[in-house]
């Protein structure tokens, strides 16, 4: 049986990196008694498959991560044993039943919308700055391969780009869709090609998108069976 958890990562656990979140679940999982499957050899690693890495410091409301059980769980009480055992901040939102496994979640999401709040001098400065990056058909920044420096095109993957008003505090609040094939652009990626001075107060991933043909849905809608979704744990 294969299930696929839809989690959040918010507040204070933000800063712990993405093997430490993994760790967290394989003993939460162990806690919580779920009859997680094990590869097999020398060192046997359960199968526990995660999504896109997320940065230290960023925040997420959609993360997702596919586990091979050795046996059929109720999701219901997968939600209710594993929900008790998760950390403050590590938050499951749902589970679903996979018909199979399929392409990696790694492999099958194509970009990542996020939400970054700034401080700015000048708000329409910063409209100008992400204008005149979208207005461009090229947009180059140096990245490292191979220990390398490498000069690469970033402008296909800059998909959309706005600046709203967060009436929360008051700041600046970047909306952006960025591409993920290839090598993902990274939020600090495109914050840099704005070239202008920003103070960012707060990065979170609010979606993953995978491609539907003309469409595009997200992970916990593509290969979840819907008969066996449970939507909310809570």
């Amino acid at each position: 049986m294969i299930i696929r958890l839809r989690f959040s990562k918010n507040g204070k656990i933000r800063f712990i990196g993405h093997r430490d979140v993994a760790r967290v679940f394989e003993r939460a999982m162990r806690a919580a008694n779920l009859p997680v499957a094990y590869s097999e050899g020398f060192s046997p690693r359960p199968k526990l498959a995660f999504g896109l890495a997320l940065a230290v410091g960023y925040e997420s409301d959609n993360e997702y991560l596919d586990v091979v059980l050795s046996e059929p769980v109720e999701l219901a009480d997968v939600c209710a044993r594993l929900s008790a055992t998760l950390p403050a901040g590590l938050d499951l939102i749902d589970v679903g039943h996979l018909d199979r496994r399929g392409t990696s979640l790694m492999e099958a999401v194509t970009s990542c919308e996020w939400v970054i709040d700034v401080e700015h001098e000048d708000p329409n400065a910063l409209r100008a700055s992400v204008d005149a990056l979208l207005a461009a058909d090229r947009v180059i920044i140096t990245r490292e391969r191979k220990g390398k420096p490498v000069e690469d095109n970033i402008r296909p993957d800059l998909l959309s780009l706005k600046v709203l008003m967060n009436t929360e505090n008051a700041t600046n609040r970047i909306v952006a869709e960025l591409g993920t094939e290839g090598r993902s652009l990274r939020p600090a990626e495109m914050l840099t090609a704005l070239s202008t001075a920003l103070t960012v107060t707060r990065v979170r991933r609010t979606h993953q998108w995978i491609s539907h043909g003309e469409d595009r849905i997200e992970p916990h809608e593509a290969a979840v069976s819907r008969a066996a979704y449970t939507g909310a744990c809570a």
